[in-house]
């Protein structure tokens, strides 16, 4: 079972993989943890332009 590497209301960027809808790049805030998937902790994030949310792995994000 892994760790989720940020808390709540950090600020991170979310790049997304190659292959992924590249107009979601940006920065944002964690709003929640999120259960894992295929063991890699998942994060409710929400973005700081338009505030959209979305679920994203934590390999797709990086400490601002």
């Amino acid at each position: 079972m892994a760790t989720h590497k940020y808390a709540p209301g950090q600020s991170v960027r979310f790049a997304p993989h190659r292959h992924e809808d590249g107009s979601a790049r940006g920065l944002y805030t964690i709003v929640t943890k999120s259960p894992e998937a295929g063991n890699v902790p998942q994060y409710r994030v929400k973005a700081k332009i338009d505030g959209r949310e979305r679920v994203v792995r934590e390999d797709q994000l990086s400490r601002v």
